[in-house]
This record gives C-alpha cells, sequence and structure tokens, in this order.
C-alpha cells in the first residue's frame, strides 16, 4: 500500500495547537496490537445485523465466510476451498475446519446462517433480498448437500459472479448453529446473545465489547490457518483526533484511524511512522429526505447541487479522507463518467430555488454522527447553502442515534458513508439506484434510497437489468445508462466525496494492509521487535 504523497496534503490546515512530544515512550505489549479510532457506529456485533464500517472490520476477524475478496477485489476462497458454477446455481466444497468453540464448521451451519440473516430480514440482509432472496426461499435455494458441501442456487435476478461478491461480504458469515441456538430467546435468533459475544470460526474471539469505549479479541486457538501472530487485539475509543494523535505519538497505540487532516499531516516523512489511504469504493453522501415538502422537488435538490463548495472543502477538510466526485462510483472504475457540472454557483442556485417556487429560502436540519471528518464537513454544507438561501441547522448525535434517524427517514439532511461491495460500477452504485418498494408500509430500512424517500421505479428496473445482464459489454453500457440516469433525476441521495480511509500506522507494525471493503484481517500482522 501505498504512503501518502506530499500534493495530496496541500492546502490542508495545519492544527492550531501543536502537541509536544512526550519525554518517555511507552510502547505497547509486543504481542498485543491496539488500534485508536472511533467506535460510535458500533451498534452490534452479530455478524448478519451489523453493516457499519467498523463492525465490519472487527466481525471480519471473528467470522469466515465461504469466501472473500482480496485488495483488488478478487474473489479468493475462505472457509469454501473450490467451487463449481452450473447454469442454475454454485455448489461449494468445504475446508476441514473448526468454530472457536471446537464444534465442526459444516454445511448446515451456512444453511443456518443464510437462513438466519434473511429471516431477521434486517438491514444486513438488503444485498441478497435486493437479488430475490428471501425468509421465505431461502431453504429451499440453500441447501446442505453433506456436512462439506454447500448448495447455492441462483435467483431469477442475479448472476453467479455477482453471487459470489454478495457471499463475501461479512454479512454472509458462518455462525456456530449449535451455540447460537442455545441462546435464542423468544425466537430471535440468538440476536440478543450474538450481539456482544462472538460464536465464529475467525482468527479471533470477542472477549468483551464495551460501547464506545473498547473491544477487545483474543486469539482463537481453533483458527484454520493457525494462531494468530498476535495473542490480543485491542481497539479503543478515541474520536478526539489530537488525543488519538497524542497517544500513537507517545506509543500508547499502535493504529491511528480517526485523525483530522490537519493532525495526520503531522505524522507525514516521518520516519517512525507509516501512512496507508485506503481506497473504500464508497462516498461521503448528503441524503435528502424526499418526503420533505422542500426536498422532494428536484429543482430544490439541483439547487443543492449547485450550493456545495467541493473544491474547497477537498481542500481544507477533506484531505485524505476524500476526493470531490459527484457520480456514485470511483473515477477509476471501468465503465465510470466524469462529474456533472456540479460545482458552487451561487447565482445559479438562487436561480434554482426561484424557479421552484422558493425565491425567499426556507430552513433545514442537518444530522450527522459527531466524527471526523463528518462534523466539519456539515459545517462546511451549512455555510455554502447559507449563500444560496438554505438556512441549514446543524444537529449532531451519536451513531445509535443518526443511524435511527436516518433509518425511520426522521431527517431533513443527513451525512451518511457508504462503500462498494465488489470493484465495480454495480458494486458501488446498486445502493444509489435501486429501491423497489419506496411506501412507507415497506419498512426497508435496509435499502439506502428508501431511507430519503426517493422513488426511482425506472433506475431501479434498470439496475435490476444490469445484475442479470451476462455479457460484459451489454453490462457496461448499462452501467453508463443508469449513471447518466441517476445524475438526469438531481439524486436526494448526492455523492459528494469519493472515501477513503486514512490510517498511520507505527513502522514497527508490518503485515497491516487496509482492505478496501473494510474488512482487514488481522492475523498475520506481527510487530517488529515482537518476540
Amino acid at each position: 500500500m501505498k504512503s501518502f504523497s506530499r500534493h495530496l496534503f496541500a492546502g490542508i490546515a495545519f492544527g492550531v495547537l501543536a502537541l509536544a512530544a512526550p519525554a518517555g515512550y511507552a510502547a505497547t505489549p509486543k504481542n498485543q496490537l491496539v488500534i485508536g479510532t472511533s467506535l460510535a457506529q458500533v451498534l452490534s456485533l452479530d455478524p448478519q445485523q451489523a453493516t457499519e464500517a467498523k463492525a465490519l472490520e472487527i466481525m471480519a476477524n471473528l467470522y469466515d465466510r465461504l469466501v472473500s475478496t482480496d485488495v483488488d477485489g478478487k474473489i479468493i476462497p475462505q472457509l469454501a476451498e473450490s467451487w463449481v458454477i452450473d447454469d442454475k446455481g454454485i455448489t461449494f466444497k468445504l475446508r476441514e475446519a473448526k468454530f472457536a468453540s471446537g464444534n465442526p464448521v459444516t454445511a448446515k451451519d451456512f444453511v443456518y446462517s443464510l437462513t438466519r440473516l434473511l429471516k431477521l430480514n434486517q438491514s444486513a440482509a438488503s444485498n441478497l433480498t435486493r437479488v430475490g432472496y428471501s425468509g421465505d426461499n431461502v431453504e429451499q435455494l440453500v441447501k446442505a448437500i453433506d456436512d462439506h458441501t454447500l448448495r447455492v442456487d441462483l435467483t431469477d435476478k442475479v448472476t453467479a459472479e455477482l453471487l459470489l461478491y454478495r457471499l463475501a461480504i461479512v454479512v454472509a458469515s458462518a455462525v456456530d448453529s449449535v451455540e447460537v441456538q442455545k441462546h435464542v430467546q423468544n425466537d430471535d435468533y440468538g440476536n440478543q446473545w450474538l450481539r456482544t459475544n462472538s460464536a465464529g470460526s475467525g482468527p479471533f474471539t470477542l472477549n468483551r465489547w464495551s460501547p464506545n469505549e473498547m473491544v477487545i479479541l483474543d486469539a482463537n486457538p481453533n483458527y484454520v490457518s493457525g494462531p494468530p501472530k498476535m495473542r490480543r487485539i485491542i481497539v479503543r475509543h478515541v474520536p478526539e483526533s489530537q488525543v488519538e494523535r497524542l497517544m500513537l505519538d507517545r506509543g500508547d497505540i499502535d493504529i491511528a484511524s480517526a485523525l483530522t487532516a490537519a493532525d495526520l499531516k503531522t505524522f507525514e516523512g516521518n520516519k517512525g511512522y507509516a501512512i496507508q489511504r485506503v481506497p473504500t469504493g464508497g462516498f461521503y453522501v448528503l441524503s435528502m429526505n424526499a418526503g420533505n415538502k422542500f426536498l422532494s422537488n428536484p429543482k430544490v435538490r439541483e439547487a443543492i447541487a449547485y450550493g456545495i463548495d467541493y473544491a474547497g472543502i477537498e481542500k481544507t477538510i477533506m484531505g485524505p479522507y476524500g476526493k470531490a466526485r459527484t457520480v456514485p462510483v470511483p473515477e477509476n472504475y471501468e465503465y465510470a463518467i466524469k462529474n456533472p457540472d456540479w460545482h458552487l454557483d451561487v447565482a445559479k442556485g438562487k436561480a434554482l430555488l426561484a424557479e421552484a417556487g422558493f425565491k425567499d429560502g426556507f430552513t433545514l436540519t442537518l444530522k450527522t454522527i459527531a466524527q471526523t471528518p463528518r462534523i466539519d464537513l456539515a459545517t462546511a454544507i451549512q455555510a455554502s447553502l447559507g449563500e444560496i438561501g438554505i438556512k441549514v441547522d446543524i444537529q449532531q448525535g451519536n451513531g445509535s442515534e443518526i443511524i435511527a434517524a436516518h433509518r425511520a427517514r426522521d431527517f431533513d439532511l443527513l451525512i451518511p458513508q457508504t462503500s462498494a461491495y465488489m470493484p465495480n460500477v454495480l458494486g458501488s452504485m446498486e445502493q444509489f439506484t435501486s429501491n423497489p418498494d419506496n411506501s412507507l408500509k415497506a419498512n426497508n430500512a435496509g435499502n439506502f434510497v428508501w431511507r430519503s424517500a426517493w422513488d426511482i421505479p425506472e433506475l431501479t428496473a434498470l439496475t435490476a437489468k444490469a445484475s442479470i445482464e451476462p455479457d460484459a459489454k451489454k453490462r457496461g453500457e448499462l452501467f453508463v445508462e443508469m449513471q447518466e440516469k441517476f445524475i438526469a433525476q438531481s439524486p436526494a441521495v448526492l455523492p459528494m466525496f469519493e472515501r477513503f480511509e486514512p490510517i498511520v500506522l507505527n513502522a514497527d507494525v508490518k503485515g497491516y494492509v487496509g482492505h478496501p471493503s473494510q474488512t482487514t484481517r488481522l492475523e498475520n500482522v506481527t510487530k517488529s521487535d515482537a518476540e
């Protein structure tokens, strides 16, 4: 992974307060990896429930899937040692592996886990429900042939290639069905227990999770590839950037991943640290509630698109966290189109508001998680939208509050973040262009567009068509059409900045390579001075 180049930081404001280097260096234990980050969005550690980025990274080390992806987006084996694709589905052969409990991993555990995912039917299930899998049909489509052979049949809404990518995400992890069923309460599929306990076959087990404090993972002695190099992983909640910077500087943590651009810059060029800028394929988004009387008007949404100073925000705030991009597809992906001509244009923004019938403007509330860089991003949006006549009140909250508001359509404006589940247009864009049932009674909180009450039947149909098109060239043409139609409709889910995950590591840390899907595995991480 490449370190930051100097030009990435050009123009980024430098922190006013310079923290002095500590007199003594208190290194973390040699056989423990300590990570400083924000755990504000970690609401559950049930792999068939949690979808937030930091939760995914923790769960990716507690659980295994049939397949995963490498850092280049290629499908690679995990618990499946091989698979055969035919015109009706995929047959997987499983490795000999054990859960942390000592129970063997069998095909029945995968049937249980995928059934559990679709029967719980929470946000985590959306990547499979979107292509025709449901709690009603999963037991007909997913079957254990024997202990080490699993069959997953295709629906008429997905190709085998795209199904593999959906099975590579954390929600498709295998849970220990024997262990989980011991903890079922009131038909909850063990959810209450699994939120704060682990039952996986991954390299680590969950020792303790204290919300907004820390997560402790212990090495799994039964891990199929042998014990991890680190005996313990400690993830500490350090949302304040300057505190995290000081902790890394004095050796209290080994890795920092919640630093502001200015604090991160202080480690550039320092041989004692390495910096990674991990692409996620996702975006920082301005979600607009199309159920709002103002935001239901496409001209208002277009005015907002012209009311954001993307270039200025990228330079002064986003820095290593984001690059201005208003199409929900990274520009280096095949078939990605150019940005539309959306830029800060105060006159045009005001004219569009007047055309919409709101020449005197109006007031909206913007909700955001109190987390780097979203707080500063919200303030900048407040300032630039104020120039075109939209007064914005900012409401900060913790992860549970803001995520709940988003899923309940209880907001005017809100800043979420996305990621891509596969490295192509569909993997990044599908969540922006598919909303099969926009009705309130659908209560489809797992659907990103549904949360904004944006009804897009034509785009939804086009996305579904791309999902089953077997010809690569024709699929590419559909990808281009999806992007063009998305822009033409003045989206209520406006991508603003392609999202990157900047991470600073103590140079003693070896083998840590940030994963674009935020499923970084830690079993092979070492420290150069470790015994």
